[in-house]
């Protein structure tokens, strides 16, 4: 009798066309157009980055982990900032454990200087960090790598990327290339707080996401909060669209529409009201400024218009 192996699952397949990423993305709870299908299906089919743009709070870094959960894949995530390295973001040697390589083979006297120096740059002491790690697949496939807010980072750093994104390889003079055996998928992400370099554009297939037309707003909270009453949510998008048209140091994001509801529901609230609006902008806009030029009067009519709105049926 055969001895009995433990059953492999295999991961899920990369989509064959737009409609099956479409779906792949409704398994994941992202609520996506036909336009945002189309450039993600051609990204991993191309094993191509996917270079995401947008106002903060769209649904961005969103994509990234429901590929990661729906694929099957580990999540890597890069979260950018100013002064971020290749220390931080690629590798560094574990310089405490060389340290006392060295000490112990002087102790011991059993290697020349070539052969110590040889040996204490090997991968063992290396340490890797996303951008290295996301090069090594794992058993369920190449990881997904989230490079998050690529404008928060350098120039230089942006430039450092362009080897990793065209070639899926790193070099380091140490050790020499390391190249991917299977490209991860990449998404990389951008608030736009400054341009991209085109370079690094080019090596992506590139797509903006904008705030979400009423319907599909409406549609997410019906997949992101399916407890909340109809007439709640609806009121509750009319008023984050209205919101929208206003001259706001920042416009709330379908995360804070998401986060509003969320709060509303835990407040037993089945429609707005002045009150409540007044009491919880702070949960829908981020800024004193914002808060103090929409509360009162005009959240007052902004109101008046969705319950006008909402009773004609818009959405």
């Amino acid at each position: 009798m055969a001895d009995s192996q433990p059953a492999v699952l295999a991961a899920p397949a990369i989509p064959d066309s737009v409609d099956e990423t479409h779906e792949l993305l409704a398994r994941g709870r992202y609520v996506a157009d036909r336009s945002l299908a189309t450039v993600l299906y051609l990204a991993l089919k191309r094993q191509r980055p996917l270079f995401l743009e947008g106002e903060a709070g769209v649904g961005k870094t969103e994509i990234a982990k429901v590929l990661a959960e729906v694929l099957g894949r580990r999540l890597l995530r890069l979260q950018c900032y100013e002064g971020l390295d290749v220390s931080s973001a690629v590798y560094e040697w574990n310089y405490p454990r060389q340290m006392v390589e060295i000490r112990i083979a002087e102790a011991a006297g059993d290697r020349d200087r070539e052969t110590l120096a040889s040996d204490i740059f090997d991968q063992k002491f290396l340490i890797e960090r996303p951008l290295l790690q996301a090069l090594r697949p794992g058993l369920e496939g190449a990881p997904v790598l989230l490079i998050d807010e690529i404008d928060r980072s350098d120039e230089p750093f942006e430039a450092y990327l362009l080897e990793i994104l065209s070639d899926y390889q790193i070099t380091i003079p140490e050790l020499g290339t390391i190249k991917a055996p299977e490209p991860p998928i990449v998404v990389v992400t951008s608030n736009r707080t400054r341009e991209i370099h085109d370079a690094l554009k080019r090596r992506c297939f590139y797509h903006w996401l904008d705030y979400p037309s009423a319907e599909r707003e409406l549609e997410i909270l019906r997949v992101k909060a399916p407890g909340t009453p109809e007439n709640l949510s609806r009121e509750v998008v009319l008023f984050v669209q209205e919101l929208r048209q206003m001259d706001l140091f920042k416009l709330p994001g379908i995360a804070e529409t998401i986060d509003w509801v969320d709060a509303l529901t835990q407040l037993d609230k089945i429609a707005l009201d002045p009150e409540t609006v007044d009491s919880t902008l702070g949960v829908l806009l981020k800024y004193q400024d914002d808060i103090a030029k929409t509360h009162g009067s005009e959240a007052a009519r902004i109101l008046d218009e969705v319950k006008r709105a909402a009773a004609g049926g818009g959405s």
